[in-house]
């Protein structure tokens, strides 16, 4: 085999300043290109026939590498005209493609033996062949499972912890016969794991996974950058720049006798420097001057830098063209792109990046806010909300910057949708981000302090190109969520926050002429139109003839401001509790938090109230208290609510229902008693609940934390439609909570918690998947085992260094039991993985 395609059409946000003037396969690891050590390696195994891939400053890479002959290898390039994606860039260079070849990001640092992947992949008569290797942290890459002859039997592409199945990685190097290019359409976003490999799987065609021994590390951003720099100057993957010495320097270099060298260092050409230096563990480029008495530590500097008398530099990155002055201190993780100058005596503080062109003047000091330098430094969204610390990650900057990037994304002459709950923060997080979004020419349709159903619903008019929210926490008073909306008031896409982080992390928004700012308008029949539409969904005439009586707690939330008309329309006698909008009170989530230490029981039972509910301040998930006075926990509601919907629907087609992984197998036991009915489990998650809905089968999605969706009226959980809902169900049944309550069968879960170091959950998931292979088993979301009338769900905790054992039974003897098991075997497999 003779022929490569070398993957090369990356943007390189993440790494950004680096950058911003040269595409990211040509950024240098020990002055050499990234793509050129791709080359070197793969004319170790004789190939020589190199395909390019272009997307982004293709001119650059043709510049350097021209035919490949200086190289020692024949290299042609294919520019594609848009992004096709992984597969998709492949298929478009087809003409050069007639025989077998391997594939390779040009962007990666690996040292893997191609050849001993091609002898397997031609040994097993594979069609294509994926290279794996194991890492300690999979989350950011492709997770794939084989069987014992490797061939590969599933594909998980950027999981979250819960599918995490294994700690064995998708490379991105393949092996691909010509013949499998006929799956690929021509210029069309085609994906390799996302596409082309589960067609592969579901034709049965010989696909195989080969774990490959050696070094490999993906070069994604920043800190990845500083990594593979140390590692290849301090041989962890071998270069070959230090076969003989610590110190590899160039030609013409100048280095006086008193320059101390410590570590690993590496000069390239016409490298000049001062009297009393002191350089340890760093790499500098050609024609580098570096003045009397400078000290640099764990340092990359590119070529033509100049650094100035008693400069200190720590742990960074100067690109080319740089001036940095004398007596100047840059301190840890600082990136400066190309063409700065630095003036003397000044001081750069750490986490922080100039862009290129950037000028500071003498003396300044020059500082930014770690903890939102940290936190911000590789991404921004948890699915499709962002996170952060009130006023101080998420603040009024940050909003007008994620304004703009979003505006970006969206698109200029777009038309945005804005909410909020009351509290002052997201009043003024709301407003920065209009700032930003303005700016770039989007205007805003602003609802002010509205709930998110009720603008989900006004999204679903298909008057908006998108929309956002901004709330205090209800998981912490100190937080601020952003939520962001697609067009049809879903939450956007995976594609599409990573196309937002693009705008943010890099510098490419365009401002709108003053005379194209967006502009700001604010509807006016919202409220009526939520209202309406909830009154023509739900049976209100059997609602009305009861003649309910109820309490209901609103938590201080947006929802007392819209759901009291709506009781009031279906002849519902309540009590409220808590019912103005405040927006210093926090009401925790129901969910975290069972009510229970207030006088609410009292209260039920000596006015005979026949239920009460308290919703979440977003008026998104419920509590429920009957007329006994007793809280249902949440996991008894949702099989108290399933047992209505059930019920009330026994005549119908047959349809499906969905609920969590996690939710108790109390659901599978009431199922039984309706044929028509199909549960279906899902990932534990509001997003899951809210795609299962795209199955015009699915009629009922319970959530485990309160939540509930109703398809018929929305696609995500609304507790005033739920609180209806039950109303409604209970009337037409003729029951009480209580009684169906007594009547369903019960179940004992025990959860436990066990320590577990983030770099080994990757591996536990591993020995949890071979421990598990010849048993009854599902993996929607961890390693659900089943056994006779009993299961445990093994899952890595999303927020903290641990594991999670979730058991199931009849007795809470079993669960516990089986749970104390489950965690002993979790405890062992770590012991075995820290020998290893």
């Amino acid at each position: 085999m003779n022929k490569a395609v070398i993957m090369a059409g990356g943007f390189g946000t993440r790494l950004r300043p680096l950058t911003m003037e040269v595409p990211k396969p040509m950024v240098p690891i020990l002055n050499v290109p990234m793509m050129e050590h791709i080359v070197n390696l793969l004319k170790k195994s004789e190939i020589l026939d190199v395909i390019s891939l272009l997307y982004f400053q293709p001119e650059i890479i043709i510049n350097h590498f021209g035919d490949g002959a200086k190289h020692g290898i024949k290299m042609n390039f294919v520019q594609a005209i848009a992004d096709y994606g992984t597969a998709g860039s492949v298929k478009n260079a087809f003409h050069f493609l007639d025989s077998r070849f391997i594939i390779i990001s040009g962007d990666v640092l690996t040292d893997f033996d191609l050849q001993k992947a091609i002898d397997f992949h031609i040994a097993k008569g594979a069609k294509a062949t994926v290279l794996l290797t194991r890492v300690t942290s999979p989350l950011e890459y492709g997770i794939v499972m084989t069987d014992d002859d490797g061939k590969i039997t599933r594909f998980l592409e950027k999981p979250n912890w819960g599918q995490v199945f294994s700690d064995t990685i998708n490379t991105g190097i393949y092996i691909l016969e010509p013949d499998v290019l006929d799956l690929i359409p021509y210029q069309e976003d085609f994906d390799f794991s996302k596409d082309l490999f589960p067609e592969m799987l579901s034709r049965k065609m010989p696909l195989y996974g080969f774990i490959c021994e050696g070094y490999w590390r993906d070069v994604g951003n920043l800190d990845e950058y500083q990594i593979g720099q140390s590692d290849a100057l301090h041989n962890v993957i071998n270069l070959g720049k230090f076969e003989n010495s610590n110190f590899s320097y160039g030609k013409n270099c100048v280095i006086p006798d008193n320059v101390k060298i410590k570590g690993n260092v590496l000069f390239g050409d016409n490298v000049s420097i001062g009297s009393n230096c002191v350089i340890t563990n760093s790499v500098l480029g050609k024609d580098v001057k570096i003045g009397n008495g400078v000290c640099l530590s764990g340092v990359t500097i590119w070529d033509n830098v100049t650094i100035g008398d008693f400069a200190q530099l720590s742990d960074d990155v100067i690109c080319n063209n740089v001036l940095v002055e004398a007596n100047t201190t840059i301190n840890e993780n600082v990136y400066v792109g190309n063409n700065c100058k630095i003036g003397k005596k000044v001081r750069l503080s750490s986490n922080i990046k100039l862009w290129p062109n950037k000028t500071i003047q003498d003396g300044a000091v020059l500082s930014r806010s770690l903890v939102q330098e940290e936190k911000w430094m590789k991404e921004l969204f948890t699915d499709a909300r962002i996170t952060g610390i009130s006023n101080i990650e998420i603040n009024p900057e940050f909003g007008a910057k994620l304004g703009s990037a979003l505006g970006m994304a969206i698109g200029k002459n777009s038309k945005i949708l804005a909410s909020r709950d009351p509290h002052n923060v997201s009043r003024i997080i709301k407003r920065s981000i209009t700032a930003g979004l303005l700016s770039v020419g989007v205007s805003i349709s602003d609802l002010r302090s509205t709930s998110i159903p009720q603008t989900r619903q006004e999204l679903m008019t298909g008057n908006y190109d998108g929309g956002f929210h901004i709330r205090r926490s209800v998981r912490n008073p100190n937080l601020t969520d952003i939520i962001i909306f697609s067009k049809d008031g879903r939450d956007i896409s995976l594609s599409m926050t990573k196309k937002i982080e693009r705008f943010f992390f890099g510098e490419d928004v365009v401002r709108v002429n003053h005379q194209d700012v967006g502009r700001i308008k604010y509807p006016e029949r919202t409220n009526e139109i939520y209202v309406d539409r909830y009154l023509s969904t739900i049976d209100k005439d059997v609602i009305k003839s009861k003649n309910t009586k109820m309490f209901i707690d609103y938590s201080y939330g947006l929802a007392s401001s819209t759901f009291p008309h709506i009781l009031g329309s279906l002849n519902v006698d309540s009590l409220s509790y808590h019912d103005y909008v405040d927006s210093i009170k926090f009401q925790p989530d129901p969910a975290m938090d069972l009510p229970g230490d207030d006088n609410t029981s009292k209260i039920m039972t000596s006015l005979n109230y026949e239920l009460g509910f308290r919703m979440e301040a977003g008026a998104e998930k419920i509590a429920l208290i009957d007329e006994r006075g007793v809280w249902l926990t949440p996991m008894r509601l949702l099989s108290v609510i399933t047992k209505l919907f059930l019920e009330t629907n026994k005549d119908s087609k047959p349809y499906k229902i969905a609920v969590s992984i996690i939710a108790s197998s109390e659901i599978d036991d009431i199922a039984k008693d309706y044929p028509n009915v199909e549960v279906v489990r899902i990932k534990n998650s509001h997003s899951s609940m809210m795609e299962i809905t795209s199955d015009a089968n699915v009629k009922f999605i319970g959530g485990i934390y309160g939540g509930f969706i109703f398809p018929e009226f929305l696609f995500a959980a609304d507790a005033m439609f739920t609180v209806g809902k039950i109303l409604e169900m209970i009337t037409k049944l003729n029951t009480k909570i209580s009684y169906i309550d007594s009547t369903l069968p019960i179940k004992y879960q025990h959860k436990m918690s066990v320590n577990c170091p983030w770099d080994k959950k990757g591996a536990i998931m591993r020995k949890t998947m071979e421990h598990s292979e010849k048993m009854t088993r599902e993996l929607i979301e961890g390693v659900k085992i089943f056994f006779e009338n009993e299961s445990v769900l093994l899952i890595p905790d999303k927020e903290n260094s641990s594991f999670f054992i979730i058991a199931d039974s009849d007795s809470a003897y079993n669960s516990n039991y089986l749970a104390e098991k489950y965690a002993g075997l979790i405890i062992k497999w770590l012991s075995e993985v820290n020998e290893d």
